[in-house]
């Protein structure tokens, strides 16, 4: 292969050109769905974080409380360091 020669791109972005022009257009049909919905979206972001609460919630917690126990090795017959029985 001379040094010379550029690759071929293959798949449908093929020239720099049309992947310019379809992040351009892109670009356009974000900014006219955020400024049109903007209200829409913020009409409904109290109830999202209302229902996002159980979600951080459970990711937080690690999916549940199965792993408190602690070592197998633990003697169960002392108290813990400071406690009483």
């Amino acid at each position: 292969m001379n040094m010379q020669q550029r690759p071929q791109r293959t798949g449908w972005l093929q020239s720099k050109r049309t992947t310019w022009v379809l992040l351009g257009f892109a670009a356009v049909g974000a900014f006219f769905l955020i400024t049109e919905h903007t209200a829409h979206v913020l009409g409904w972001l109290p109830f999202a974080l209302l229902l996002l609460c159980p979600l951080m919630m459970f990711f937080m917690m690690r999916g549940g409380h199965g792993g408190h126990g602690g070592p197998d090795n633990q003697n169960h017959d002392q108290p813990p360091e400071g406690g009483r029985q």
